[in-house]
């Protein structure tokens, strides 16, 4: 496993070693003491999520205000656009976002720590969405921050404007958001 800082260093890309030959392939998916040994973070994952999404959809920017979730996401059919959002005020990249391509192609992960908003865009007809979770989802703590915060100005590979929730489409601006101190 490959683990590569991102513009906001608390956000890793982690690439897995693939063993293939025509028959197929086979990696680790995830090797708990291999990653607390590259990145010195010890991880207890305790909810493992499955999500299909067609072409369109956008899912988020999510996160929990109480029970703040870590999350290690990857996509196995398709391609999403992922993104990860600091909202930490006391961190020096408050405010900031990093996004990535990941796909069942390029089998890349990113881990999303807690105190980050987290979200995603179907770039493909359609994506199944994998991710661990250091926390259970607690739906009384459950926040949404805008896709298209103006403030944010996230730069999501969009033609056309996304197919979101009802829920999503409540989402609060950035400036008014519950946000971690």
């Amino acid at each position: 496993m490959q683990i590569t800082p991102t513009s906001i260093p608390d956000v890793l890309i982690l690439e897995p070693k693939v063993f293939g030959d025509e028959r197929g392939f086979f990696f680790e998916s995830f090797n708990e003491n291999r990653f607390r040994e590259l990145t010195g973070i010890d991880l207890h994952f305790v909810q493992h999520n499955h999500s299909r999404s067609a072409g369109g959809v956008l899912r988020g920017l999510h996160y929990q205000i109480q029970q703040p979730q870590g999350k290690l996401v990857r996509v196995v059919v398709g391609e999403v656009f992922d993104v990860a959002v600091d909202i930490r005020r006391s961190s020096t990249t408050f405010g900031q976002w990093f996004g990535t391509l990941l796909s069942a192609e390029n089998k890349r992960q990113m881990w999303v720590p807690p105190g980050f908003a987290h979200g995603f865009c179907v770039t493909t007809d359609i994506a199944e969405f994998l991710y661990l979770t250091t926390e259970y989802y607690a739906p009384e703590h459950e926040r949404c921050i805008a896709w298209d915060d103006p403030d944010l100005s996230i730069n999501w590979p969009l033609a056309t404007v996304p197919n979101i929730s009802a829920k999503d489409r409540q989402g609060c601006l950035f400036m008014n958001a519950d946000l971690f101190p």
